[in-house]
């Protein structure tokens, strides 16, 4: 009879072992699991930070380069207007004293 307890007892230690290795298991892999998760955010918050500056870095340049484009077309107009009214002054000046005085 007492052999049979033993044994029991025994088995319930080890059941109890299982139990705990197991539950510690279980623990052990819900930190892991939490751990690589903030891993991963890390790495792709990372990513995205990098492709974001990349992105603006192309906006401004495009931007820039459009304004360039602009800037060069609205000085090359200033320059055709200031040419023709200095080819066109004195007709235009004469054309106003005609209509004027008329």
């Amino acid at each position: 009879m007492e052999a049979m307890i033993r044994r029991i007892i025994e088995m319930d230690q080890k059941a109890r072992q299982i139990t705990d290795a197991a539950e510690q298991e279980k623990t052990d892999s819900e930190k892991e699991i939490a751990e690589r998760a903030a891993q991963l955010r890390d790495t792709y918050l990372k990513q995205a930070r990098e492709r974001i500056s990349k992105n603006a870095e192309t906006e401004r340049r495009l931007a820039d380069e459009e304004w360039g484009r602009r800037e060069a077309y609205y000085t090359g107009q200033s320059s055709r207007l200031e040419q023709l009214i200095q080819s066109k002054r004195e007709e235009w000046i004469q054309q106003i004293v005609e209509h004027v005085t008329a």
